[in-house]
């Protein structure tokens, strides 16, 4: 029986990095449009991809620790809430595997200049449609990791103030001192 309370410093690493690293692909994401054609725009796009490769290396390697190396608690609660708790988390890393992958066929389909030193040629430079399709599937699966995120930290939350357990410390121990219920 594992007696841990809390997570290794390289998993909670990885969560807060990918959370961080998410929430700041989103914006941009949301605000590429907003930016001038030209210079600007190719900026903001070179680092929304840029961000995103980097995303898909930590996921890598994030999920190579989970399955060899990270510390594994116990479910926080029994039942049916700590399965469901179970299957939240594993969507969460199948809509990032998805969004990543989503992103490549966008930047490969779509073709991209990358900060104006190299440009990636369309897959298929007259298939609108498809460009427009994969675009909107990736910004579709990208807000509902964003959402399903933000569910996940105000559960975390919740379970902080209301039912007063260790859940959100487990996960940032380095702060623990500041958490107490």
């Amino acid at each position: 029986m594992n007696t841990q309370k809390t997570y290794d410093s390289k998993t909670i690493i990885f969560h807060w990095l990918s959370a961080a690293i998410i929430l700041g692909l989103w914006v941009v994401g949301q605000t590429i449009d907003l930016f001038p054609k030209g210079t600007p725009r190719i900026t903001a796009r070179s680092f929304h991809i840029t961000f995103g490769i980097i995303l898909i290396i930590l996921l890598t390697l994030r999920i190579k620790w989970r399955l060899g190396g990270g510390i594994k608690l116990p479910q926080a609660l029994p039942g049916v809430l700590g399965e469901v708790a179970v299957r939240t988390h594993q969507l969460l890393y199948v809509l990032m595997a998805s969004v990543v992958t989503l992103g490549v066929a966008a930047v490969w389909i779509r073709g991209d200049n990358i900060f104006n030193l190299f440009t990636i040629p369309a897959f298929d430079p007259g298939n609108q449609q498809l460009r427009e399709d994969v675009v909107d599937i990736h910004g579709l699966f990208a807000n509902t990791l964003l959402i399903l995120a933000g569910l996940h930290a105000l559960i975390a939350i919740w379970h902080h103030k209301v039912i007063k357990d260790d859940v959100l410390v487990r996960i940032w121990p380095k702060v623990s001192a500041y958490f107490k219920r």
